[in-house]
């Protein structure tokens, strides 16, 4: 069965002037896609095997392609969003047609240029689209230990939880609200700390680094200003004028 929204290893079954079509090695049916002639690597003949990504064009025929999507089905990744409609969102997927994130998908209001993390799916009519909704796909956090720094992604904002992470895109954690010294919104990279890994996989995080590490940070910044301010001062004198520079 030919997947749409996947990687897809078929034979060149015929060949037109405007493409060919391929289907499945050792099919019984007759299902065939196109791939247009544009993307037919050179010399390619009837019964070579091919290995292409399945979708849905602009005029929504499932078609084939050799291009190498942002996104496949099942995966997590960061998209941005190049329009908003009535419809929803359409984000870049790396090919020539947008996907649409639906409004009912979404976890917060998405800016056109802004990137979002999404999951990649094929709706009840077998379109391709992206959801913002993506906490159960994370993967129970490895490789990392209690007090490492950490960089994530915001993917969902509750008031009465806090800002929820997608520590390297990839696996979940919690920044509380009372942890949250700095406004932060979906879609936003997050650096910070995590307090606690807990049996599930799951962490808890905060915004702010181990406390001799912000001191450490502090009193670099402090030095730099005290050696400023301590730096000789230079009079020069010009054309009758005097100037003092550090």
């Amino acid at each position: 069965m030919i997947e749409i929204g996947k990687w897809n290893d078929l034979k060149v079954i015929r060949s037109k002037d405007f493409g060919i079509y391929l289907g499945e090695e050792d099919s019984s049916t007759a299902e065939t896609v196109l791939l247009p002639r544009k993307q037919v690597p050179e010399g390619v003949k009837a019964g070579a095997s091919l290995r292409v990504f399945i979708y849905r064009d602009s005029q929504d025929r499932i078609i084939a392609t050799t291009n190498t999507p942002l996104i496949t089905v099942g995966e997590v990744k960061k998209l941005q969003v190049k329009s908003v409609t009535s419809l929803g969102a359409f984000m870049d997927c790396g090919l020539e047609r947008d996907v649409l994130l639906p409004f009912k998908e979404q976890t917060a209001k998405v800016e056109a240029g802004k990137s979002y993390l999404v999951r990649m799916y094929v709706d009840k009519s077998g379109r391709l689209a992206v959801s913002m909704k993506i906490g159960k796909e994370l993967q129970p956090i490895e490789g990392y230990e209690e007090g490492q720094d950490f960089v994530g992604t915001v993917y969902e904002f509750k008031k009465d939880f806090g800002a929820f992470v997608a520590i390297d895109d990839k696996y979940p954690g919690l920044i509380y609200t009372s942890e949250l010294y700095a406004p932060v919104r979906v879609g936003d990279e997050v650096h910070g700390r995590i307090v606690k890994i807990r049996p599930d996989g799951k962490a808890d995080l905060v915004l702010r680094k181990l406390a001799y590490a912000q001191m450490e940070e502090d009193s670099e910044t402090l030095g730099e200003v005290v050696v400023k301010s301590s730096l000789p001062k230079t009079i020069l004198k010009h054309g009758g004028m005097t100037t003092t520079v550090a």
